[in-house]
C-alpha cells in the first residue's frame, strides 16, 4: 500500500497539469479559512452613496474590485464565496459518494436481487437529469445550503453507485477474494475488508473531477432563485444571479465572481484528470527518462 501510495506521489509530482490545478485549488482553500483576515470590508452590508442609476463604482484604491449592485465591497463578497462554493461543492460530492459507495457495495458486493433492485433504482435515477433532481429538492426543501448540498449530493449518487458496484464486479473473481472465502471470511468481511479497498481508485477519480460540476450545478440553482436562501449571502452563483442586468454598464460585477467560479472548477478538473492519470497502473511512469529497457 505504501509503495502504491508513493507511486501515485511521484505521477502526480511529475504532472504538471495536476501541479497547477492543486496550486489553484489550494489558494482558494486558504482564501476560504483565511477569509476574516483577507476581506478588507464586511461581505453583507454596503453604502448605496456611491450607486447612481446604471453606474456602478468599478476597481479603485479603497475597492480593488469595485462594488456590487447593493454597494458592498466585491472583493470582500469573493473571498468569502470562496468558503460557501467550496463548502456546497465538496459536502455535496462527500455526500454523493458516501450513499454511493455504500449503494454500491452492497449491490456488487451481495449480488443477486439486491444488485437487480438496487441497480435497476439507480437506473430510474440517471434517467432523470441530475439539474432536474436538484430543482425538485430544493423545491421541496426550501433554499438553503443544507438542501443545496443534499439535492446536488443525491443527484450524484447514482453515478458513484454503478461505478462503485461495477470496480466491485470486476474484482470478486480475483484470487485474493477467493483466498479470503477459503480461509472462513463472512461475505460482509469480504466486502469491508478486501472488496471495497481495491475499488474505491475510480470512486476517487469520479468524486475530484465531480467537485467543480457540483460547484456549477450549485451556482446554476442560484441562478434560478433556487440555490442559498439569504440573498445577502456572498455565494459566487447568487452574485451572477444578481448581476445580469449591470452587464453592459458595469462589467466587473459578472466579471470577479464568474473568474473564481472558472479558475475554481478549472483547478478541480485539472487536479482530477491528474489523479486519474496517477492512479491507472496502465500508464507509463511520466518520471521514468529514457526509452524502455529490451
Amino acid at each position: 500500500m505504501r509503495a502504491r501510495l508513493a507511486r501515485v506521489a511521484r505521477r502526480l509530482g511529475g504532472n504538471r497539469a495536476a501541479l497547477a490545478g492543486g496550486v489553484i485549488v489550494g489558494l482558494f482553500v486558504v482564501v476560504a479559512v483565511l477569509a476574516p483576515l483577507l476581506a478588507p470590508h464586511s461581505p453583507i452590508t454596503g453604502d448605496l452613496g456611491p450607486i447612481r442609476p446604471g453606474v456602478v463604482p468599478g476597481p479603485s484604491a479603497h475597492h480593488p474590485l469595485g462594488l456590487d449592485l447593493q454597494g458592498r465591497d466585491l472583493l470582500s463578497r469573493v473571498v468569502y464565496g470562496a468558503r460557501y462554493s467550496l463548502l456546497i461543492g465538496v459536502a455535496s460530492v462527500a455526500l454523493g459518494v458516501a450513499l454511493g459507495v455504500v449503494v454500491g457495495a452492497l449491490a456488487g458486493g451481495l449480488g443477486g436481487w439486491v444488485d437487480s433492485v438496487l441497480m435497476r433504482a439507480m437506473d430510474a435515477m440517471l434517467a432523470i437529469p441530475g439539474l432536474i433532481v436538484a430543482i425538485g429538492l430544493v423545491t421541496l426543501l426550501g433554499p438553503s445550503v443544507l438542501s443545496v448540498t443534499v439535492a446536488i449530493g443525491t443527484g450524484g449518487m447514482p453515478l458513484v453507485a454503478r461505478l462503485m458496484r461495477g470496480a466491485i464486479v470486476s474484482q470478486r473473481p480475483r484470487e485474493y477474494v477467493a483466498a479470503a472465502r477459503a480461509l472462513g471470511a463472512s461475505r460482509a468481511r469480504v466486502i469491508v475488508h478486501h472488496l471495497l479497498p481495491n475499488s474505491l481508485s475510480p470512486v476517487l477519480v469520479a468524486a475530484s473531477l465531480a467537485v467543480g460540476g457540483a460547484i456549477l450545478e450549485a451556482a446554476g440553482l442560484s441562478f434560478l432563485g433556487l440555490g442559498v436562501g439569504d440573498p445577502s449571502l456572498p455565494e459566487w452563483g447568487r452574485m451572477l444571479a444578481d448581476s445580469p442586468r449591470a452587464l453592459q454598464s458595469s462589467p466587473h460585477v459578472v466579471l470577479f465572481p464568474g473568474l473564481a467560479l472558472v479558475l475554481t472548477v478549472l483547478g478541480f478538473n485539472l487536479l482530477g484528470d491528474g489523479l486519474r492519470e496517477a492512479l491507472d497502473a496502465r500508464l507509463v511512469d511520466p518520471l521514468r527518462l529514457g526509452p524502455p529497457k529490451a
